[in-house]
């Protein structure tokens, strides 16, 4: 089982034991919203693009609150199903949805009374730190000071943005992700002046 098959499996078996009106931690969604996004990206082609591109974001939240309108039980298995047949999500699935689906999972997880970190595999861990490269650079492109990411079981660090001083970010790698994608609900710890640590922590992180 790849990291995209046991994320999908692991989220649907939360989701469906919390249940639609369950909150989360993607900017207001319920449960229901995130899933109705995530079966929107892989099945509605025609909509996905407004995920990224603000001009076609309206016709995006318009086929997203159709899919969020459906019976709960249903929209659940076509998300545990996978994406149909010819689409490209099928052929690409490890390399397209292991993030995504970790980074919502969690969004779900989080957003829950007592949460604690889970304990991902190793590979698992390897494989979220060989892409968060590029998403920190993103992440953190408005960072006035340098952003350093460090693996705490590991020792491997990279540089997410250059500056006059730097900040070092240094926890899991499924922290930094999540930190990177602009959640605050996460276990790193700071290294730096601390002007600077909080101009990093409040860094709006959006992609």
């Amino acid at each position: 089982m790849t990291a995209a098959q046991r994320e999908r499996a692991d989220l649907s078996a939360l989701l469906g034991e919390l249940g639609p009106e369950a909150p989360t931690l993607c900017g207001g969604w319920s449960a229901r919203d995130l899933l109705a996004h995530l079966v929107l990206r892989e099945t509605r082609l025609d909509a996905a693009p407004g995920i990224l591109v603000p001009a076609l974001a309206g016709y995006t939240k318009r086929v997203q609150a159709q899919l969020a309108a459906r019976d709960w039980p249903d929209l659940l298995e076509q998300f545990r199903s996978g994406p149909p047949l010819l689409s490209p999500y099928r052929l690409a699935d490890a390399q397209v949805n292991a993030m995504e689906f970790f980074v919502h999972h969690e969004d779900v997880r989080r957003a829950q009374a007592d949460w604690q970190p889970r304990v991902l595999p190793p590979e698992a861990q390897d494989g979220l730190w060989r892409r968060l490269r590029l998403i920190s650079r993103i992440g953190y492109r408005q960072s006035p000071v340098g952003v350093v990411l460090q693996r705490e079981d590991g020792g491997a660090s990279m540089t997410a943005k250059r500056g006059p001083r730097t900040v070092t970010l240094a926890a899991q790698p499924g922290e930094l992700v999540l930190h990177a994608f602009g959640r605050d609900a996460v276990r790193v710890e700071t290294r730096g002046e601390a002007e600077d640590v909080a101009a990093v922590l409040s860094l709006e992180r959006s992609f």
